[in-house]
């Protein structure tokens, strides 16, 4: 079993990678490339088949995914000067719109389409229909650079707060089978929810840099930062998933927290990370949406599938941009079409519904096959959308302004570099050997190291000149 797992995994990594280098010639998005190999090497060829085990890779990767855009992407004070109240009422209408739409036809109160779902179910699927995807929004602005433009800003927070929104109520509705749902657990839910984000954020921002610090300098350990974090990621989403909180929140609020860290403990962290996550974890998670893909929907009415497709889909876009419309947000069109990311998530909670028998197997080919549409052609059109938004128009009115050059200019001017120089960082000894030196101090892609003593330079230490030692 675990030999065909470990073939399943390889074949889709190689296929994966080379994939997006071919894709990538032709300026396409790097997700159509992971989800079309998932498809060839899934459904089209049957050589690969999702799996429980491949399931708990996926779980890592958006979530080791989010924690490096909250580490090393977001724009913390853009991104919390954009969190503010009409931007609330923008999700709020983009979640509420949509579920409203598809009750029509996930329930029979308008017309019966033959689902077969009670009332709680239909909420969940309507409450799963109208999500955004927080992840493939994401890795879209990212590759594409817009993360830390206004409109990269907009449409992250708002799907943000969509995608919480619609995560309460799809985990209230999957867990009503054996919970009677009140007023009294709902806000009880939200405030351990609250408790659960400002505790994690002192300790992250305020409490774990000192103590990595702190280790650091009595503790001779490789890689002891990295193994911290990690280990403090994967506890945070851990409690992020008891509180009530999609994991993947968890890891973006852990790595925002620790935005903040020395640049000494970065360095140690993000290189091996972002090289673990986009060359390992993220192309699978992508590529395991396009494993899922059948054609048993083909036994469902016409009716069925038109309504299926075409009512979330207006409905999404139309409740999108009334509440683009209503807050008076700048480039109400490109916001609503970023709100249009939809995929891998949704597939996710589509398996708990059809696991639990919730949905039969032709809905749910029917509607794994819309997400994978959706991951498929979204990415572009997002990029589209974004890049044909006048400049003029993408003004920062919503999130802070650098000031001038000319009034920085101003302001450091006084400003030495022992003014902001960080003294809390280690140094190596100057007596310590060239074995010592190379196992702890070496870091990726640099070659020549300064040698300082009592802050005069001794010289300099080249590991080009090593080998003639």
């Amino acid at each position: 079993m675990i030999e065909e797992v470990l073939l399943s995994i390889g074949l889709l990594i190689l296929a994966t990678k080379l994939a997006e280098a071919v894709f990538k010639r032709f300026h396409v998005n790097s997700i159509v490339a992971y989800t079309v190999v998932g498809i060839l090497l899934g459904p089209v060829t049957g050589i690969v088949e999702p799996t429980s085990e491949m399931q708990i890779l996926l779980g890592i990767g958006i979530f080791l995914l989010f924690f490096l855009i909250g580490l090393d992407e977001l724009d913390i004070p853009s991104f919390v000067a954009a969190f503010r109240g009409r931007f609330i009422v923008a999700a709020v209408i983009s979640v509420l719109v949509p579920m409203l739409a598809i009750m029509a036809v996930t329930s029979d109160v308008v017309y019966d389409f033959g689902l077969g779902l009670d009332f709680t179910e239909s909420l969940c699927l309507a409450g799963i229909l109208s999500l955004t995807s927080l992840g493939l929004a994401a890795k879209v602005l990212v590759d594409g650079g817009h993360l830390r433009e206004p409109i990269g800003i907009r449409i992250f927070t708002t799907a943000l707060m969509a995608e919480m929104l619609a995560l309460l109520l799809v985990g209230f509705t999957i867990g009503e089978h054996t919970h009677e749902l009140n007023w009294s657990g709902v806000l009880l839910l939200l405030g351990q929810i609250v408790a659960f984000a400002v505790i994690t954020w002192v300790l992250a921002s305020r409490v774990m840099p000192s103590v990595i610090m702190l280790l650091k300098r009595f503790l001779s350990v490789p890689q002891l930062s990295f193994g911290l974090i990690l280990g403090g990621l994967f506890l945070t989403v851990s409690g992020a998933e008891k509180m009530g909180l999609h994991g993947s929140l968890g890891a973006l609020l852990f790595g925002s927290a620790l935005s903040g860290l020395p640049y000494q403990v970065r360095r140690d962290i993000v290189p091996g990370m972002r090289s673990i996550a986009e060359g390992f974890f993220i192309p699978l998670f992508f590529a395991a949406a396009g494993l899922h893909l059948s054609l048993s929907f083909v036994e469902l009415p016409a009716l069925t599938i038109a309504a299926l497709v075409i009512v979330p889909f207006v409905g999404k876009f139309a409740g999108a941009l009334i509440g683009a419309y209503v807050t008076r947000q700048e480039m109400p069109f490109t916001l609503a079409t970023g709100m249009m990311a939809k995929g891998v998530a949704e597939i996710a909670l589509l398996l708990v519904l059809f696991e639990t028998g919730a949905i039969d197997p032709s809905v749910f080919s029917l509607l794994v096959l819309i997400m994978v549409a959706y991951i498929l052609l979204m990415p572009p059109v997002i990029n589209t959308a974004i890049r044909s938004a006048k400049p003029s128009l993408q003004d920062a009115s919503s999130v802070p302004q650098l000031p001038s050059l000319a009034y920085l200019d101003f302001a450091l001017d006084d400003i030495t570099v022992g003014d902001i120089l960080d003294h809390s960082r280690t140094y190596p000894d100057a007596s310590q050997s060239v074995r010592t030196f190379v196992d702890r101090w070496v870091i990726p892609n640099q070659q020549d190291y300064l040698v300082v003593e009592q802050g005069r330079l001794l010289g300099i230490v080249s590991l080009g000149m090593l080998r003639y030692l």
